[in-house]
């Protein structure tokens, strides 16, 4: 099951708005708090009682909080790698290594006696996680999430992504990555340019990025990386299909009633068989076989556009059709509609026999 999270940072903020913005979270549907333990500087009792309060309203709404920590949290909290009791008597449900140790360190802190998860960054291009596998971990408490980017310019490039997390993927190991939101206003550093994973989603709408990042099979859970979302956005996120590539769309004026039923509501797949020039999804052909499609907007084609023959075109009639290249219009094809701009590119994640949806923008 693919999942959303958000995150706070109470450093910088107060365990009041943090719990209200936990609570609207989890009242759309996110299931994940990723939160930053990075200093204890002033006064020690007190952040590690507001860190103990937020965590707590969290698991009360069955929210699963993960605390990034630094080696110097271990050092001035004077913990060892042997004795996570400190993290549980937080109420954390893991702990983030930003930093890791040896691999044998991380493989003896899975079998922790409080079952805490242990996260690993995902953002190397070492053996790193190859080198835990070699010490046995017990792999139920192992996660994986990648960092984020404060820093324009500075994030992920995609295959570098890709390459970390497949290394993740194959292991069967829980997957993490960011998004970002477009209005939140801080992180957990002063400098604040977004704080995304991937650096080509920076200024993306945060709907998109949490697609794409889905979309590539290899992302379990998608979070906000900075704070705080607007409702806007985490409705935009709560609203989306996690599980089915769904893009939202314009359809064309004029089209008809059976035309919109077509596109809006029939299960769509991609044919086994390939064609450069368009991802054919033909069973509304034969269902509606018989029907009129009268020729409408027949316009060339461009790429992202959602066509469905019409009775110029015989027995393809009916059938529906997303355009993976422009192409000149013979009149015997119908556009009806046309996917958001920033979502065009995901068409090329639809693999043969993949499943596909569509919803309006």
């Amino acid at each position: 099951m693919k999942r959303l999270g958000i995150s706070i940072y109470p450093n910088h903020s107060t365990v009041e708005k943090d719990k209200e913005y936990i609570k609207t979270a989890h009242d759309h549907g996110f299931q994940r708090v990723f939160t930053c333990l990075l200093s204890v500087d002033g006064n020690k009792d007190q952040i590690i009682s507001d860190f103990k309060e937020t965590i707590a309203f969290a698991n009360q709404l069955g929210m699963e909080v993960i605390a990034d920590i630094s080696p110097r949290v271990f050092k001035d909290l004077n913990i060892s790698y042997d004795d996570l009791s400190f993290f549980a008597s937080l109420g954390a449900y893991g702990i983030r290594l930003d930093m890791g140790y040896t691999g044998h360190e991380e493989s003896v802190m899975t079998y922790n006696p409080y079952n805490l998860k242990i996260e690993l960054n995902m953002s190397n291009a070492t053996k790193y996680i190859d080198n835990i596998m070699t010490y046995q971990p017990n792999k139920n408490n192992l996660l994986g999430c990648h960092n984020f980017y404060p820093h324009r310019y500075a994030g992920l490039s995609y295959p570098f992504f890709l390459d970390c997390s497949k290394k993740f993927k194959d292991l069967g190991i829980r997957t993490a990555a960011f998004v970002s939101s477009n209005d939140a206003t801080f992180g957990p550093w002063p400098i604040v340019e977004g704080l995304p994973t991937l650096e080509m989603h920076r200024d993306m709408p945060i709907d998109v990025q949490a697609k794409h990042l889905f979309a590539t099979n290899l992302i379990d859970d998608v979070l906000i990386g900075n704070t705080y979302a607007s409702l806007k956005e985490l409705k935009a996120l709560s609203n989306m299909n996690k599980e089915m590539l769904t893009f939202s769309i314009a359809l064309s004026d004029g089209i008809s009633p059976l035309e919109k039923k077509i596109v809006l509501e029939e299960f769509h797949f991609y044919r086994g068989d390939v064609s450069d020039y368009m991802i054919r999804s033909t069973q509304s052909r034969v269902k509606y076989r018989g029907e009129t499609f009268r020729p409408f907007h027949c316009r060339d084609i461009k790429r992202g556009d959602i066509l469905i023959e019409n009775d110029l075109y015989g027995q393809y009639a009916g059938e529906l059709q997303i355009a993976l290249k422009d192409m000149k219009n013979s009149g015997k094809t119908n556009v009806v509609g046309r996917i958001r701009e920033e979502e065009i590119f995901l068409i090329d994640y639809i693999k043969p026999w993949g499943k596909f949806a569509f919803q309006l923008a």
